[in-house]
């Protein structure tokens, strides 16, 4: 028996312009090309998703995903389109549905939003907006994001943005509803704003898989007790595929290595061991053979009960003929295995 949803797999990147191995550093022009070319490939391939996320710092080539992924609409079929994440807290929901809603006309109704608070905090100074003031700023604003989703014209007040009266917000996307993801960060808060709210989350899993089972959980029971059916749960990795293990290990660590320097500092140096170790069978990354990757997302759908997995590619100035490489197993190899494990189509 096939299930009604199938399980889905894409890639997604944030554009960082991480200094190759040899210490070159990638121009956000070469980067933005490379990605067309991703996205290119990944939906020839036959993959479902292709992500970008935004960032305002001068090592990342992205600060407005709905934009690169109107060039990725003109160049793609049948891939669906999604930010990963759009930093809501700093932007203007009016704005943003009406740039994703243009999205979905450019593409034939394949436009999603991922709306997060983001991993760093470059956009609330840029915007002029308090950091003492967060939470506050995200609450706000994924509440009218959804009443505009829900209603237009609308009416809705909060504490900030000016209110709106009785206000139309055009263009209105080709989908009945525009699909509204959240970014959830591993806390219960999140977990249970998500299933309250009724919608699809994605964890974001850097550390042991299993510590996301309670959130997936407590995810599933807080839309039960609002009432709510619970939405779809996706798990975003870092990624990278080649033929062989051994192969795959020994391209990427040096290129892995620099990203987490560069990105994630306070790990320290990432030596070959502890490579080794988050890449085992029971570590979050998915760095090995396409069996290995295979394995790997059917035991988190065990734990998890996902039914998306993105794959972070292009880490760490590693050269585009490998990315496309590993993008092109993950479609041929890795997706068909895992739909035939998990009896979905």
């Amino acid at each position: 028996m096939t299930s009604a949803q199938p399980f889905e797999i894409g890639i997604f990147t944030f554009g960082e312009l991480t200094r190759t191995a040899g210490g070159s550093a990638l121009s956000a022009e070469s980067r933005l090309a490379d990605i067309l070319e991703w996205a290119r490939v990944a939906d020839q391939a036959g993959l479902d998703v292709f992500g970008l996320g935004e960032h305002h710092r001068e090592d990342f080539a992205i600060s407005s995903p709905q934009m690169v992924l109107s060039a990725v609409a003109a160049q793609t079929e049948r891939i669906r389109l999604t930010s990963t994440v759009t930093v809501l807290s700093s932007a203007d929901p009016v704005r943003i549905f009406e740039e994703f809603a243009t999205l979905d006309l450019l593409s034939g109704g394949r436009a999603e939003l991922t709306a997060g608070r983001g991993a760093y905090l470059e956009s609330f100074p840029l915007f002029g907006q308090p950091l003492d003031h967060y939470d506050e700023y995200f609450d706000d604003r994924l509440e009218l994001l959804l009443k505009i989703r829900a209603e237009n014209p609308v009416t809705w007040s909060g504490t900030t943005r000016a209110p709106l009266a009785d206000a139309g917000v055009w263009p209105r996307p080709v989908q009945d509803a525009l699909p509204i993801w959240l970014a959830v960060g591993g806390t219960p808060a999140s977990a249970v704003r998500a299933g309250s709210l009724g919608l699809p989350v994605y964890f974001a899993i850097l550390g042991d898989p299993q510590r996301f089972a309670p959130f997936a959980e407590l995810y599933r029971r807080s839309a039960a007790e609002a009432g709510r059916e619970a939405g779809r749960i996706g798990v975003t990795s870092h990624f990278y595929v080649e033929a062989t293990s051994q192969g795959a290990r020994d391209t990427f660590f040096p290129h892995y290595s620099s990203y987490i320097g560069q990105n994630m500092p306070r790990t320290g140096v990432l030596d070959r061991n502890a490579f080794d170790v988050w890449s085992s069978p029971r570590g979050a990354l998915f760095a090995g053979s396409p069996a290995e990757i295979i394995d790997k997302i059917l035991w988190e759908h065990e734990v998890l009960g996902h039914t998306r997995f993105l794959a972070q590619v292009g880490l760490g100035g590693l050269s585009q003929s490998e990315t496309l490489r590993s993008i092109e197993i993950l479609a041929t190899d890795v997706l068909p295995a895992v739909r035939s494990a998990l009896g979905s189509t």
